[in-house]
């Protein structure tokens, strides 16, 4: 059963909205920049897995309240860590709520959709980066901030920039980037798609519509294939391109679709 998307109050560190096969998870701490303290993880952790379980979702779209779209891991909280010298305990909490959400971006057989305004840095980058595809204001800015605090990426960070660009890339953008624009994003391959800051509403809308007419099962199976395409085998990744294949021509979907085709000019 889904949830009904009131399962988020207006001051929730996260919000949920649900309209037609669109869903859309909005970071809600806006006077911290959406920075991900433990209490954001824990709700987006939650969200994550109503969106998963909600078969009436076919998009999710992540987006940031306020002026920025995810300022990173909140320094507040690690700082104090740090200083109380428990960061373990309390990095390792915080870590392993938000990289269940993560997961659950990756596994879930919907098409997730970053979009992106101002300031995407350390997590945040991690974030725009994980989701599937990433729309991008021109005002966008992509900070890893890693390399300044001298701490190696968290949030998939290397899962979502490594599969986009490769190794090299990769370290250059960790090691060596201070920060890139989202026109250089997306000359990467990062970014799908840069607008207008003014228009990145109702082009995200615009995309995931676009997105949403996909059928389900190939939108399912499709992402499934393209997420291990690298690390499988060719015979393995043929027979699952075959068992996906078949599985999307038993649907009512694909039964349609090849009628309307098969009829054309007769």
């Amino acid at each position: 059963m889904s949830m009904p998307a009131t399962a988020s109050l207006p001051d929730d560190p996260a919000l949920l909205r649900i309209e037609g096969p669109i869903a859309t998870i909005t970071l809600n701490r806006p006077a911290a920049f959406n920075s991900i303290d433990l209490s954001i993880a824990k709700k987006l952790e939650q969200l994550g897995a109503e969106v998963a379980d909600n078969d009436d979702i076919r998009v999710l779209v992540i987006e940031g309240a306020g002026r920025a779209f995810c300022a990173g891991g909140d320094l507040q909280t690690i700082g104090a860590a740090a200083a109380a010298d428990n960061i373990a305990p309390v990095v390792g909490e915080l870590l392993k709520h938000y990289h269940a959400f993560i997961t659950s971006l990756r596994q879930m057989p919907r098409i997730v959709l970053a979009s992106v305004h101002g300031s995407a840095a350390g997590a945040g980058l991690s974030l725009a980066f994980v989701a599937d595809l990433c729309i991008a204001a021109e005002d966008a800015r992509f900070t890893p901030a890693y390399a300044k605090l001298g701490v190696s990426p968290d949030g998939g960070g290397t899962v979502g920039v490594v599969a986009s660009v490769g190794a090299r890339r990769a370290l250059q953008i960790y090691l060596a980037e201070d920060s890139f624009s989202a026109a250089q994003a997306y000359d990467w391959g990062l970014v799908a798609r840069v607008v207008p800051a003014v228009e990145l509403k109702a082009a995200t809308r615009e995309l995931a519509l676009r997105l949403a007419q996909n059928a389900p099962a190939a939108l399912a199976a499709t992402k499934a294939l393209i997420h291990r395409a690298h690390v499988t085998p060719i015979e393995q990744q043929l027979d699952a391109e075959r068992d996906g294949i078949i599985g999307c021509m038993h649907t009512e979907e694909f039964r349609v679709a090849v009628k309307k085709f098969t009829s054309k000019g007769k």
